[in-house]
């Protein structure tokens, strides 16, 4: 009813008229379309156009929204909620508004959200339209299509994915709008989607249903069956027709926006579902872009085998971007690697971390560029020196080719450009092939540069249409224009004095405001000594207010002048941001020499401060680290607490029979003693060498791994209804079921989730298997001391220890890894040392006592232990010198 209050939870009631064209008001409510206003009418037009979006509708300096978005607004705001007229048959229904200057500050929160925003702008001047303000919906912002900076992370790209699912096939593509990224992929097999999505973290996920809820957005952990169960539930995805998945209109769209014949060049004519994905992708950025075509970078294929296989779960593990425990950056190996001191340094340093290369020559061509910072510090200081000056230019140039650029943007821009000649002379002598990049610089930018300089004033305003972005001396008509409003001003501002002295009236003054523009104002009491030719404009209290015939006719010159001035200068603006766009492929290629520059100046500070060497790459399976360490505790302890450990895998020891290479390491030790450090630091120097960066080491000669899989603790999965060890299983299983021989296996504790004997039986399955049938380099580390007996059974496995010094009451943990297997675990002293009472510490020993001396297992078990599998596959090396028939005695002791 009219002047009902509306709230959050209800809104207000509205009469249920039901007509034939009718909106949605809330739920079991509807508005008949007539009894609307015209704007609410309008408003109404857009929200059916864009029924999942929340629709922001400017009113004077505000943008508005209704109805059930205004709840919505409201309510992740934390918004005042208030009400509008709707109609004389409709009354009042819920409102909620934000002032447009802080529209992208609130964009940012309903975003992060994972909401999508249709912003619907005035497209023409309030003050000389007539009736209703022209308005449309300018820009559709999606969590995957945002090119606003203040919207970004600068260090992190803002995927957009589109995936294509055809049985166990897939296609995916995926962009950054705002940086002009566009990248597409095919597989085989769902797993690899799931790992794919995983490692590009998109903001946003496309994907194609035929279902009558097209175009809604799911929101991270939403249900729904319309998607597969091979994705994953932690992203927003983004319901799309199939019609522009289709092969033909996917393929059309492609070859049109980059004025192509085939897609041969783009090395996907031959993977349909690639050209799919990303076809529905090229089409949904057109969409939300509206006005502006986002400048997206020529579609480029890239294979998965290209790069060193990385699954979510050993990211986790390893901590690559960020820390298992809270998710924070601080503590991660991007945090103790990265120096650059440019944003697209720091995307570019965690792409290569990510995908590491499995390409041995362009290990080494990043390797060199890090030798040659290394020797001529000075030349890296300088670098980075210069680097620090340049912005970022591949979203400068996004929003620049996309038409959103404001004159600040190209300001930095043309800052950058000038520098760029001083970075060339810097790498003019070097002979790495990064740095050589740098020693070009297009002429078209630097004059580009020059140009941007010479036009735009030093510190442009923000807002584009209010003037004061053209130096004086660019246009003749704009600087005849500025003389005219000069001459105008200072006729206004002589004006005063020189009534003061005609009129005789010494308080006389001339001011303006907003309402009534320039005026004369004479005091009430002298207001009989003003002249004939004043016109009486207003009474106040204390004065009149005149105007003259002249003094309107400047005021009216004075405003003219003051808009064409604007309107020339938006104009020459205009015309400088398209000569910017016309160069973003340049920018962005020069951008992305600036990036690799950037990574390798801060991998060699990194390398020259924390004392790194330049690993030895091959094609070989050997991975021999002499003195290794944690890359990342070693830089959060104090200097020198760090204990290096050595590592030799799938290499050939001075101490081991030269026919049988060391693949597998059982790695036993106390609890608390540094194993799991361990076990990550070896992964970390793999991943470090592979992307080209120097290795917390001594010394290391490293072949290319194909993948690096981790399984180091494990938590429950509740949401699925599964247990610690069922986790713990389908990590092993992921395991064994992808693992080669070039793979490096990290595993930490396997079977402790089960039974003591269900346990050591698949711990010492696991091991077999991964030692004689897959033969990959594995470090096994265990509190099962029973499997250091697969030493003596096995050739290539081993036995490691992490020492201890035994003292009367205590231990003391050295941290040194050395051949050798331990007999004991030491928990009941990780119990001291974690704080248990010392009545319970007492009362463990004695137990441990009790049960060593009547402990009867070995015996019972004894003969009964399980027996190795006849392996279904065994290397030349190990043939012979393993007999799977032999039984084996798991608890016996020489």
């Amino acid at each position: 009813m009219p002047g009902s209050s509306p709230s959050a939870d209800s809104p207000p009631p509205i009469p249920e008229r039901l007509a034939k064209h009718t909106v949605r008001y809330a739920d079991h409510h509807s508005v008949n379309w007539d009894d609307l206003t015209p704007m609410m009418r309008h408003y109404v037009e857009m929200k059916e156009q864009y029924p999942h979006a929340l629709v922001l509708y400017r009113v004077g300096d505000f943008f508005e929204t209704f109805f059930q978005d205004a709840i919505a607004i409201a309510r992740e705001l934390e918004l005042v909620l208030t009400s509008k007229e709707a109609g004389k048959q409709i009354g009042r229904v819920p409102l909620a508004g934000i002032p447009h200057h802080a529209l992208d500050r609130y964009c940012t929160l309903l975003v992060e959200r994972g909401y999508a925003i249709a912003i619907c702008d005035q497209v023409e001047d309030p003050a000389v339209a007539q009736g209703l303000v022209k308005r449309e919906v300018t820009r559709v912002i999606t969590p995957g299509t945002v090119i606003e900076e203040g919207m970004l992370s600068a260090s992190q790209n803002n995927f957009l994915a589109s995936v294509v699912v055809a049985g166990h096939h897939w296609g995916m593509a995926h962009a950054d709008v705002s940086t002009g990224e566009f990248l597409t992929t095919q597989g085989e097999d769902l797993d690899q989607l799931c790992q794919e999505l995983l490692r590009l973290q998109p903001a946003e996920v496309l994907f194609p249903v035929d279902a009558p809820n097209l175009g809604a957005m799911l929101r991270p952990g939403d249900q729904s069956d319309q998607l597969p169960d091979c994705l994953p539930r932690q992203f927003c995805y983004t319901l799309r027709p199939q019609g522009p998945y289709s092969q033909s209109e996917a393929r059309q769209r492609l070859l049109q926006r980059f004025r192509l014949r085939s897609l041969e060049g783009l090395g996907c004519d031959h993977l349909p579902l690639a050209v799919r994905a990303a076809g529905g992708l090229l089409h949904y950025v057109e969409e939300t872009q509206k006005t502006v075509q986002a400048p997206l970078q020529p579609l480029c294929t890239y294979t998965l085998a290209a790069y060193l296989v990385i699954d979510h779960q050993t990211r986790r593990n390893l901590e690559i971007t960020q820390t298992a425990r809270d998710g924070t950056y601080n503590g991660s190996l991007l945090w103790a690697l990265d120096r650059t001191v440019t944003a697209m340094g720091g995307r570019t340093l965690r792409r290569w971390l990510l995908q590491p290369l499995l390409d041995v020559k362009g290990i080494q061509q990043r390797q060199s560029t890090i030798v040659e910072l290394l020797q001529d510090g000075n030349l890296r200081q300088m670098l980075q020196h210069k680097l620090k000056q340049i912005y970022d230019l591949e979203r400068l140039a996004g929003r620049a080719g996309s038409g959103t650029a404001n004159a600040r943007d190209l300001v930095a821009l043309a800052d950058s450009f000038l520098r760029l000649p001083d970075l060339a002379a810097l790498a003019e002598k070097a002979t790495s092939p990064y740095l050589q990049a740098l020693q070009y610089v297009p002429p078209e930018l630097e004059q580009l540069g020059q140009t941007l300089r010479s036009h735009l004033v030093e510190t442009p305003p923000l807002y584009l249409t209010e003037g004061h972005l053209i130096r004086d001396g660019v246009n003749a008509q704009l600087d005849t224009l500025r003389q005219q409003a000069v001459d105008d001003q200072k006729w206004i501002a002589e004006l005063e004095p020189a009534e003061r002295q005609r009129t005789g009236i010494s308080t006389l003054k001339v001011g303006f405001n907003k309402a009534f523009g320039y005026y004369i104002s004479i005091s009430r009491a002298r207001a009989d000594q003003a002249p004939d030719d004043y016109i009486r404009k207003q009474t106040l209290t204390n004065e009149e207010r005149y105007i003259t015939p002249e003094l309107k006719e400047r005021e009216t010159r004075v405003f003219n002048i003051e808009s064409e001035i604007n309107a020339l200068e938006y104009e020459i603006f205009n015309r400088l941001r398209e000569q910017v766009g016309e160069q973003v492929e340049l920018i962005r290629k020069v951008a992305s020499a600036v990036a690799a520059a950037d990574v390798l100046c801060g991998l060699a500070e990194v390398a020259i401060f924390q004392g790194y060497c330049c690993p030895e790459m091959d094609e070989s399976r050997a991975i021999a680290v002499t003195e290794g360490r944690h890359p990342v505790v070693e830089q959060l302890l104090p200097a020198g607490f760090f204990v290096p450990n050595s590592n030799y895998m799938g290499t050939i020891p001075t101490d081991r029979d030269a026919d049988h290479p060391q693949d597998l390491i059982i790695l036993t030790g106390p609890n608390a003693s540094g194993k799991s450090c361990y076990l990550r630091q070896v992964g970390l120097i793999q991943l470090m060498a592979q992307m080209g960066s120097f290795v917390p080491a001594k010394g290391a000669r490293l072949g290319v791994c194909d993948r690096i899989f981790t399984r180091v603790g494990a938590v429950d999965d509740l949401a699925s209804g599964q247990s610690t060890f069922m986790v713990e299983m389908n990590e092993t299983a992921n395991i064994l079921n992808h693992a080669t021989p070039r793979s490096l296996v990290l595993l930490d504790e396997i079977g402790r989730g089960t039974a003591t004997f269900d346990g050591l039986s698949i711990a010492w399955a696991v091991a077999e298997h991964l030692a004689v049938e897959i033969e990959a380099r594995t470090i096994f580390a265990t509190h099962y001391h029973e499997l250091n007996e697969l030493a003596a059974l096995i050739p290539n496995v081993a036995n490691y220890q992490v020492t201890v010094k035994e003292m009367p009451d205590q231990i003391i943990f050295l941290h040194q890894v050395q051949p050798g297997g331990a007999d004991k675990s030491y928990g009941i002293e990780a119990g001291r040392l974690a704080g248990l009472p010392t009545s319970v510490i007492q009362r463990a020993r004695d137990v441990m006592r009790e049960i060593e001396r009547n402990s009867t297992i070995a015996v019972g078990l004894r003969g009964e232990a399980p027996q190795p599998s006849k392996p279904r596959r065994r290397s030349k090396d190990l043939a012979g010198a393993y007999d799977p028939s032999e039984q084996l005695d798991l608890f016996g002791r020489p």
